[in-house]
């Protein structure tokens, strides 16, 4: 899984992989141009979109409709090390929405690729430089 990234202007870094170009900018405040999510919104909507890929799909595989179903997230902040303790994933689904399904969707949700590899504790990381002139 490899990434490049660059740095396109501005406060703007983006990163290329494959064929996908995913944009990120800082907000005005931190002297971007608001352009694009900041990085650690990509993190924080990964962890929504991983959950959702899975409720999206146990409806999918059930033939359970997911009209009017959507995942509200939100995360609790420490203020003094301003990182997040708690991050809470609500599902909404509809009142016609089969009973029976509601912890097997919760279940589903927890199933998470991003959250699993965070609840396992973080990956080891490796920082290094090399002189980028092609010889």
């Amino acid at each position: 899984m490899d990434m490049e990234i660059v740095f396109p202007g501005g406060k703007r870094v983006d990163a290329l992989y494959g064929d996908f170009t995913i944009r990120t900018d800082q907000c005005v405040r931190g002297g971007g141009e608001g352009s694009a999510p900041e990085p650690f919104d990509m993190f924080f909507a990964s962890l929504g979109t991983c959950a959702g890929i899975y409720v999206l799909s146990f409806c999918q595989h059930h033939d359970l409709p997911t009209e009017g179903i959507t995942l509200h997230q939100n995360a609790e902040w420490d203020t003094e090390t301003r990182m997040f303790q708690k991050l809470k994933i609500d599902i909404r689904v509809p009142a016609s929405f089969p009973q029976k399904y509601h912890k097997a969707l919760v279940r589903s949700a927890e199933q998470c690729t991003v959250k699993k590899h965070i609840a396992k504790g973080l990956p080891e990381f490796e920082v290094t430089i090399s002189n980028s002139e092609v010889i």
